[in-house]
């Protein structure tokens, strides 16, 4: 497997992991009182956004070259990095 094919791979399992996530969120929601459910809304909208951004990223990885693979890749990169980093702190506010 080639280089790009890791990374597209590690993406993939990335937005599978938050997906995952977000389901159970929105349980977790669905058996909250009303005034929680409003304000778990509110965070899993966020959530959304952010796991769009990674499906965009992705499609973006794999839509490149081989040669324009590396400039994607390594603006990728940074981008996951602080989208991990948004949807990390986005589930611990919504667990509080």
């Amino acid at each position: 497997m080639s280089e790009r094919d890791d990374q597209i791979e590690a993406m993939k399992a990335r937005l599978d992991e938050w997906q995952a996530e977000m389901d159970k969120l929105r349980a977790q929601a669905q058996e909250a009182g009303e005034e929680a459910q409003e304000r778990y809304e509110e965070q899993l909208n966020e959530l959304e956004e952010k796991y769009e951004e990674g499906k965009q990223r992705l499609r973006e990885m794999q839509d490149a070259s081989e040669e324009a693979f590396r400039d994607v890749r390594r603006g990728s990169e940074t981008a996951l990095e602080a989208l991990t980093r948004s949807f990390r702190e986005a589930i611990n506010r919504f667990r509080r």
